[in-house]
């Protein structure tokens, strides 16, 4: 048995939860046993048959062509689809049925939720990573709950590990407010984030690949003209500083628009951090109580959530269930499992 992982081509160059989603989950199933191919388009020595297992990361139309291929040879695939919208299921039912009418009157007319659907049908196993996911892609795109089954995002073990020490000695900066992600994309809402940080007398600190468009450059405008405001630009995941930085902070921010449920909260929750997060996508199933969720929406309850954040004890009891349901060797026994399951059905 083989296990081939691929997804969308901007994978490295954007890198992010699924990057490292994907990395991780082969380091640990390779130590289980098993052979994890990253799939790449240019080799043509992998001689692809029987015992050959594709998994894909990303329903959408950036996977959609090798979802359709694998489909045509006859080779299975399970996919996460890494799926969530900030429309409801209903308003995505009415979407896909008025773009019905126009793939009636233009043959190649199609959406995104579409080619998403379609991923997902052929698929041996849909594995979302909330029931909440879950959920909107049944109840939104119809996709059968028969072979769906909800697959956690995994963290390692190392933050729960990580001390401010380094973090601090470099930058003189400790018990901060901290962001780590990308700045630039709506659905990652830094702009309202940046606007509740110049509300509170806290130091926010921001570690992020800046892009060019999007909120972008209003958010660099609040940066630059706020000394309590620190933007350190980007950090490699394995820098030893980056899990300093979670240690060193008070409370972890991502108050994005929905998360699915947010790799870098997950690390910054094992590292001992105070979370407020999205209250979409499902992050609930993983934070529980622990967390504060304010209205993504609104800049002023980002604010209080942030102060009544700052004014909370730190307790242990977040960084333990974090530990004991979430690091990667569970999540990947579970894959594993999985895998097997499916090379038995299609010998």
């Amino acid at each position: 048995m083989r296990i081939f992982m691929t997804g969308y081509q901007t994978l490295m160059m954007n890198r992010g939860g699924p990057t490292y989603k994907i990395q991780k989950t082969k380091e640990h199933l390779e130590k289980l046993g098993l052979e994890v191919i990253l799939y790449d388009m240019w080799e043509k020595k992998y001689g692809l048959g029987k015992g050959d297992i594709f998994h894909i990361f990303s329903a959408s139309i950036s996977t959609y062509d090798m979802a359709k291929n694998l489909k045509s040879k006859g080779l299975p695939y399970v996919v996460n689809p890494i799926f969530y919208s900030n429309l409801s299921a209903s308003q995505i039912k009415i979407y896909r049925k008025a773009s019905g009418f126009l793939k009636k009157a233009f043959v190649r007319s199609y959406n995104d939720y579409d080619l998403t659907k379609y991923i997902c049908d052929g698929a041996e196993f849909v594995l979302p990573n909330t029931d909440a996911e879950g959920d909107l892609l049944h109840d939104g795109l119809e996709v059968s709950r028969k072979n769906m089954l909800t697959m956690r995002n995994g963290v390692e073990e190392r933050f729960y590990h990580a001390t401010p020490e380094l973090f601090v000695k470099k930058y003189g900066l400790k018990d901060f407010l901290l962001y780590v992600g990308h700045i630039g994309p709506y659905r990652k809402n830094t702009l309202r984030i940046l606007k509740a940080a110049e509300k509170i007398d806290r130091p926010f600190v921001l570690i992020a690949d800046m892009l060019k468009d999007g909120e972008a450059p209003a958010c660099r405008e609040i940066i630059e003209r706020n000394k309590h405001i620190f933007y350190l630009g980007w950090m490699d995941h394995d820098d030893p500083m980056l899990e300093s930085a979670y240690a060193a902070a008070d409370s972890f921010i991502l108050s994005s628009t929905f998360e699915t449920p947010g790799r870098a909260a997950l690390e910054a929750a094992l590292a001992g951090a105070k979370i407020i997060i999205t209250p979409n996508g499902g992050t609930k199933e993983y934070f529980g109580n622990h967390a504060l969720y304010p209205n993504p929406r609104k800049v002023d309850e980002i604010a209080d959530a942030a102060e009544k954040s700052f004014n909370k004890k730190k307790s242990n009891c977040l960084r333990n269930h974090i530990r004991e349901n979430f690091i990667w060797e569970k999540i990947a026994y579970k894959h594993a499992e999985l895998y097997r399951k499916i090379n038995e059905q299609i010998r």
